[in-house]
């Protein structure tokens, strides 16, 4: 099997299969986001290198049984063709696979279309990690993500049209204190339009060689705390409607919010109550992030 580039993936697919796609990001603009500014261009690999990895790995692991995820940052963007047939070769090499997953950003899931979509889902991908990070405008465009709410909204309404899971990411702080309580209300009400299988927490760090970090250096960005993020967090739960499994699976996190929403809700919410009397200092410091 053969990687290029840096290789990230979800925590959640810890312990699944990596079978590079793409290198690079398409769009590569996101102010946060330093994973691939001075990596490749994008690029999609030739189907037949992918399939070559994926029976290189059936010649390792045998009749996997596992998941499989395909890097790198926006696989959603490859041609469908190549991406169908990369799909149904892997069904046919691993039978047994239990889920099948990409990256990919709402702009790039619109492009496909819902018949695109339907071929992916028929090929056997099951779930996108979708990176929402806000449901604000004016926080979208200040992060430079290259789609608006309404985009974000109609990227997750044709994944629940087309049977794909949404996996999706909220940045807590992205907005910074200026936004926080408007970024989270906005958030939630685009969550609960686009009623994802998952909503997933991170909390914003700046990153080495980013313009959002230095924008922090100069104070043009004020970092929201602790005891803010979590306020933000609050704000988030109580006007998010939608069901679907909350997860925080993350070391950006102040703390651990899991469980099912609506049911789950109280809970969690109790849990950021208590969290939010304990002193700023009981909380992961601040960092400069490097991955």
């Amino acid at each position: 099997m053969r990687y290029e580039g840096p290789i990230y993936r979800p925590p959640s697919e810890a312990d699944s299969l990596l079978i590079q796609a793409t290198v690079g990001c398409p769009h590569n603009r996101c102010t946060f986001c330093m994973v691939y500014k001075k990596g490749l261009r994008f690029k999609v690999r030739p189907a037949s290198e992918i399939i070559e990895d994926l029976n290189a790995a059936r010649a390792q692991l045998g009749d996997w049984s596992g998941t499989i995820f395909f890097p790198a940052g926006n696989t959603i963007a490859a041609p469908t063709n190549i991406l169908v047939e990369v799909f149904s070769a892997a069904r046919q090499i691993f039978p047994k696979v239990k889920r099948m997953t990409v990256y990919g950003s709402a702009q790039y899931v619109i492009e496909k279309q819902e018949a695109g979509l339907r071929r992916l889902a028929e090929a056997g991908l099951t779930r996108i990690h979708l990176g929402l990070e806000s449901g604000h405008d004016d926080v979208l465009s200040e992060i430079k993500k290259g789609v608006d709410r309404a985009g974000q909204i109609e990227a997750g309404r044709l994944l629940n049209k087309t049977g794909i899971e949404n996996s999706v990411y909220i940045i807590l702080g992205i907005a910074g204190k200026a936004l926080s309580r408007e970024h989270a209300a906005a958030t939630a009400s685009a969550l609960n339009q686009i009623a994802p299988q998952y909503v997933r927490l991170r909390t914003f760090v700046p990153k080495t060689n980013t313009i959002l970090l230095r924008k922090v250096k100069k104070g043009d960005f004020i970092m929201a705390g602790p005891h803010e993020v979590l306020r933000e967090t609050k704000t988030l739960l109580e006007n998010l409607t939608s069901s679907t499994s909350l997860r925080s699976d993350h070391y950006t996190n102040y703390i651990n919010l899991e469980g099912e929403l609506p049911m789950d809700k109280q809970r969690l919410l109790q849990e950021i109550d208590h969290a939010l009397k304990r002193d700023k200092s009981t909380f992961r410091p601040f960092f400069i992030g490097n991955q």
